[in-house]
């Protein structure tokens, strides 16, 4: 079997398994979780296969015309270099995880058919966006992933968190595409083809014409789908929805699309210095904001989700600077632990029976209750923090590096600019991740106060995942920053002297002075009895999230007003915990500035609607009402009336006549 039929089933069979899961669920629910898990995995071993075959060497071709459409042409074309293998992997081995993960998470789930089918078509349409060859066919799987996100953010659609999360998720995401499309269409205008080669290729001559105003507007649509600021602010609502929903979208599919799509057209961003600039300014923001605001968060779900923004932004910065290997590098690492964190979260909120950290900070002896949880997310935060020799750290300080060689002048493929902001954004961003991660590990399972609840074990699907998880999260990095080169770029992504120094050293400042400040608190502050907020019942995963989302106020309200004194976050932030934890208040000014002028224009133009142009629809049937009503009254029946009003109109009709007459 040819390399290009192997790329051509690896989305293919998931997007089958999830059409035939679909037809199945209720007529014969026993083949839901074969034909949820057996095509995603077969893919995965599909898409390992092609990366063996590709080996990093030259890109793996094909394109079909299926109908003419023009003098700009689409095609389903394949473009699979050693970058998109390797990221299709990722994809599938996440993907896989996630959907053994589930079968235990939702067992008692009435909508796992659907659930599931959705997930196989959310990861058919990422490896789609991956070895798509034409930005039209690369389209496709990207809105594909914005209508399936809608439903799955959405699976507890009883919960109003849930159902306003996928509304704005959908909503933000497709204000970013609208632009996105018009830079598509741009693109192509320039290029005279959808195709990524050509348009790489008229790059490198110089063909196109507004390389800024098309980066730009490109930029747009990858701020919407990888929740780059300001368009960010979807993703922590996202959290709603099921855990291993969150996994997948932050760790494989959706915001990592926008980041490969910029490292796929690299060339076109890098032809625009002005666009190289805005790029590293956003990630920049994006870097330390969201780790300011992970900080101060009490929903441990949200602290992972800003926590994905953070990482994301060093992506992006890798990419400002002109380095994708360095950004893919993260990616792959990223998506390693964040799928990581995320599962192990959905353990440790079906033993806590709640999302709140201040809750599980009054739980005793928790890490004794579900052990796996708390040594895979260990190492698992170890990697977020960057700490050695866990693969964060290679990863993260590769990001670090390219930038330092930018700022020193030993590259010259983004402006020096862009390396300054990167590089000092970075750094900060290194001292708040490590900050928060430690918080988390902290408040999770250091907690002093009532013993835990004991649910039970977890389904072993549910914990087996977390160890296959927590191998590349330990291993990765240490070998990948050596192979890694051979497969795009060529780029050395070793991390260098300085930025390493550097590096752990204000990560581990961040972790201690963090520690520090937990100590601090814990020994001023006494404990409070655990509240009902974590009494839930035991029952199925997905239950107990659903009631810990409807019942825990403070994950999705206004948690500025949760106060937990003993939270090292409140001492470390000061004044502006407040403004962190609410997301300094981004919400608020979206809102002030466009939701309430576009429902103050929907509420004029239903006033108009219904009170001035309703007015004359309902005047134009009035009145042939009002006229048949006294033509049927003068309907009585009776000739001598008729004759009566013949003879008085027979003289009304010659006395106007005679005056007609007289007056000619």
């Amino acid at each position: 079997m040819t390399t290009t039929t192997l790329a051509v089933l690896v989305p293919l069979l998931p997007f089958l398994g999830a059409v035939a899961g679909l037809l199945l669920g209720r007529t014969a629910p026993g083949f839901v979780r074969p034909l949820a898990v057996l095509p995603t995995l077969t893919s995965l071993v599909l898409a390992a296969l092609v990366a063996v075959r590709q080996g990093g060497d030259a890109a793996v071709d094909s394109a079909t015309e299926l109908t003419p459409t023009g003098s700009v042409p689409i095609e389903l074309a394949l473009h699979i270099d050693g970058f998109a293998a390797l990221v299709a992997v990722l994809v599938g081995l996440v993907a896989s995880c996630v959907q053994i993960y589930s079968t235990g998470y939702l067992r008692d789930d009435p909508r796992y058919p659907s659930y599931a089918a959705l997930v196989s078509l959310f990861t058919s349409a990422m490896l789609l966006v991956v070895y798509a060859g034409d930005l039209m066919v690369l389209l496709v799987g990207w809105e594909v992933m914005g209508i399936c996100s809608y439903f799955l953010v959405g699976h507890y659609w009883e919960t109003p968190e849930a159902r306003a999360a996928s509304l704005k998720a959908f909503l933000v995401t497709k204000l970013g595409d609208v632009p996105f499309l018009i830079g598509l269409f741009a693109l192509a205008t320039d290029a005279g083809s959808f195709r990524i080669t050509k348009i790489l290729g008229t790059v490198a001559s110089g063909g196109l014409d507004h390389p800024t105003l098309i980066a730009l507007l490109l930029l747009a649509g990858v701020a919407g789908k990888s929740a780059q600021f300001p368009l960010h602010t979807w993703l922590p609502d996202a959290m709603a929805g099921p855990t291993p929903v969150s996994a997948l979208i932050h760790a494989a599919t959706m915001v990592a699309a926008g980041v490969y799509f910029i490292a796929r057209l690299l060339p076109v961003f890098e032809a625009s210095q002005a666009a190289m600039v805005v790029l590293a300014v956003m990630a920049a923001v994006t870097m330390a904001g969201s780790a300011l605001t992970a900080l101060a968060q009490d929903d441990i779900k949200r602290v992972l989700a800003y926590s994905t923004i953070g990482q994301l932004g060093y992506m992006t910065g890798a990419l400002a600077v002109g380095d994708r290997g360095a950004a893919v590098f993260h990616l792959l690492s990223h998506g390693a632990f964040k799928a990581l964190l995320f599962l192990a979260a959905g353990v440790i909120i079906h033993a806590a029976g709640t999302n709140s950290l201040a809750a599980m900070s009054r739980m005793r002896n928790l890490r004794d209750r579900i052990p796996d949880a708390y040594w895979t997310m260990t190492v698992a935060l170890l990697a977020l923090a960057a700490i050695p020799p866990f693969s964060g750290f290679f990863s993260k300080e590769a990001v670090l590096g390219v930038a330092e060689h930018v700022v020193t002048g030993h590259t010259e493929h983004a402006p020096a600019a862009a390396g300054w902001i990167v590089l000092v954004a970075g750094l900060l961003t290194a001292v708040l991740t490590a900050a928060y991660a430690m918080r988390l590990w902290l408040l999770a399972f250091r907690g002093r106060g009532t013993e835990a609840p004991d649910h039970g074990r977890q389904p072993l699907t549910m914990t087996v995942v977390l160890w296959v998880l927590a191998v590349p999260s330990l291993a990765l990095g240490a070998f990948a920053f050596r192979l890694l080169p051979d497969w795009f770029d060529g780029r050395d992504l070793s991390p260098t002297v300085t930025t390493s120094v550097l590096g752990t050293g204000v990560a581990l400042v961040g972790g201690i002075v963090t520690y520090a400040a937990w100590r601090h608190t814990t020994a001023l502050t006494a404990r409070v009895p655990l509240g009902a907020v974590a009494a839930h019942p035991e029952g199925d995963a997905a239950r107990v999230e659903a009631e810990a989302i409807a019942s825990h106020e403070p994950a999705y309200g206004d948690i500025a007003y949760a106060p937990d004194p003993a939270d090292p976050g409140r001492l470390l932030l000061g004044p502006l915990h407040r403004h962190a934890a609410a997301g300094f208040h981004l919400d608020a000014v979206y809102t002030t500035l466009f939701v309430r002028p576009v429902q103050a224009g929907a509420s004029l133009v239903r006033f108009l609607d219904r009170e001035v142009v309703e007015t004359y629809v309902r005047g134009a049937g009035a009145l042939p009402r009002w006229l048949g009503t006294a033509v049927r009254r003068a309907q009585t029946g009776n000739v001598q009336t008729y004759v009566s009003a013949l003879l008085a109109g027979t003289v009304v009709l010659a006395v106007a006549v005679v005056l007609v007459a007289t007056g000619a």
